[in-house]
């Protein structure tokens, strides 16, 4: 006796697969606010690059066309592409060397990664090869938690510890210096890059460290010549990540380099008093209050530009790298 299968009507059947209507309208109440969600905040970000690129544009016309009018009388009144490359940041007096900026941003970004490169790796090794279930159910937490140190303090800190007692003692440097600002951003990102690197190597699976204890290889020799290239996406992802941290770091250099003042001369020496791009659009923003002019606000705008312009690119680099790279077990 052969059981037969009765089936509803085509109708029945498309009603079943559908649903019921309170649950149907549900979700789409839900994906109307999740859509919502996602289009403001592309519209913000869309607002956001807009204002820069057209304040930006502004002082790119200002270059082209010279200001009449100067805050100091100091200044001539002389205004040009010349002033973009000169010898000092000073936009009070219309001098705008973006190299200054640049090459002050590139070496606190480089002392920081000197710093936070190798210890922050370190530290994922342990976490990651070393450390026993408990003691990582502690330090792992207590990583996380020095990351969302405020900047403020750690600026504070590289300005009255870092740079008297151990830069100053070390180099005979002064207090406030482009390297004691570059070795308290490299605290800061010191836990970014652990955290970071450390959940890449706990993603490679347990079967190639096995296999490589199996040969006889040491649990350091697997570490290095089998976990961290098996990872090496991901920890490329945490130094870029920690990088472009690193450059847009505002109130360590801030307050530690020394050159948050109404100049700053170019200088490659890390001992020296120097300015960074975020650094000196916090100081110059701190005199928009009607006594700077506005060919020095937009300069801010232009700065920022510039900065979000190394920022993607880096971030574009480090995708396609990654994209390269990245294995899938």
């Amino acid at each position: 006796m052969t059981a037969s299968l009765s089936l509803p009507p085509s109708g029945d059947t498309d009603n079943l697969l559908a649903g019921n209507p309170k649950r149907r309208n549900k979700e789409t109440r839900i994906k109307f606010v999740m859509t919502l969600a996602a289009a403001v905040s592309l519209v913000v970000s869309l607002l956001i690059v807009g204002s820069l690129l057209v304040k930006a544009g502004s002082f790119v016309l200002d270059v082209n066309n010279p200001p009449a009018d100067t805050l100091d009388e100091s200044a001539d009144g002389t205004f040009g592409w010349s002033n973009l490359w000169g010898t000092q940041w000073a936009p009070r007096f219309l001098e705008f060397d973006l190299k200054t900026l640049i090459v002050g941003s590139i070496v606190v970004t480089v002392v920081a990664m000197a710093v936070a490169a190798p210890i922050g790796l370190g530290a994922a090794v342990y976490l990651s090869e070393y450390a026993s279930a408990r003691v990582r159910k502690i330090l792992k937490p207590v990583l996380e938690v020095l990351a969302g140190i405020p900047s403020v303090v750690l600026g504070f800190f590289a300005l009255r510890w870092i740079g008297p007692n151990l830069v100053d003692r070390l180099f005979n440097s002064g207090t406030q210096s482009l390297l004691a600002a570059g070795l308290g951003v490299g605290l800061l990102t010191i836990p970014l890059v652990a955290s970071i690197s450390e959940d890449a190597m706990r993603a490679v699976p347990s079967a190639l460290r096995e296999a490589s204890a199996g040969l006889g290889a040491r649990k350091i020799t697997t570490s290095i010549s089998v976990v961290i290239p098996a990872a090496v996406s991901g920890l490329v992802a945490a130094f870029i990540v920690a990088t472009s941290r690193a450059i847009g770091e505002t109130m360590v250099v801030f307050l530690a380099a020394g050159g948050s003042g109404n100049s700053a001369n170019f200088t490659l020496n890390p001992l020296d008093k120097g300015a960074t791009m975020t650094a000196a659009m916090a100081s110059q923003a701190s005199g928009t209050d009607g006594t700077i002019v506005e060919t020095a606000f937009n300069s801010l705008f232009f700065v920022g530009a510039v900065l979000f312009l190394i920022t993607l690119v880096l971030n574009v680099i480090a995708d396609r790298y990654v994209r390269r790279v990245r294995q899938k077990y």
